[in-house]
């Protein structure tokens, strides 16, 4: 498994190791052992898929606290920008983000710590996204920030994007008060 920290605390880029030959490939997604060597103790409690067209963009979200989630992401089919910003109050890095591509061909995940708001924007038809919760969903702790917040500056490389009304009806990052403070 190879290991890539960002420029912001707490997220991490995965590439697992592939194994490959004429019958197809096999690698683990998910490995308890693997993942606490690296220091991602989580608990994962809810995986969640889904399945988009492309320009589809989902985000910025957020669970805040005490039902904040930490994400592990993939692509199963297709591929997807994913974004994170880093929304906690006292990190250095606040309100900068992050992206990576994540595809069926590149085989990375991205780990996601509490403390971010996270969305993705789909780059081929029928992609089928894939992620790991640490929280279950709650829907009065859910939080969104808008995903076109010129503060923010996301090049997300596709104009027009379909999102949706609760998307579309999120608020601007300079109107916005965290709730994670630690």
């Amino acid at each position: 498994m190879k290991i890539t920290k960002t420029n912001i605390d707490g997220l991490i880029v995965i590439e697992p190791e592939i194994f490959l030959d004429d019958r197809g490939f096999f690698f683990e997604s998910w490995n308890l052992n693997s993942f606490k060597k690296i220091g991602i103790e989580e608990n994962f409690v809810q995986d969640n898929q889904s399945l988009s067209s492309k320009g589809v963009l989902r985000g910025l979200h957020f669970q805040n606290p005490p039902y904040s989630q930490s994400k592990l992401v993939r692509v199963i089919k297709g591929s997807v920008l994913d974004v994170a910003v880093d929304i906690r109050s006292n990190s250095p890095t606040y309100g900068l983000h992050y992206s990576v591509t994540l595809s069926e061909k590149n085989f990375k995940s991205f780990f996601i710590p509490k403390g971010f708001a996270h969305g993705f924007i789909t780059l081929e038809d029928n992609t089928i996204f894939s992620y790991k919760c640490s929280e279950f969903y709650n829907k009065e702790s859910e939080g969104s920030i808008a995903w076109d917040d010129e503060d923010l500056s996301i090049d997300w490389e596709i104009e027009n994007p379909i999102i949706s009304i609760k998307d579309s009806n999120s608020q601007y990052f300079k109107d916005f008060k965290t709730k994670f403070n630690d």
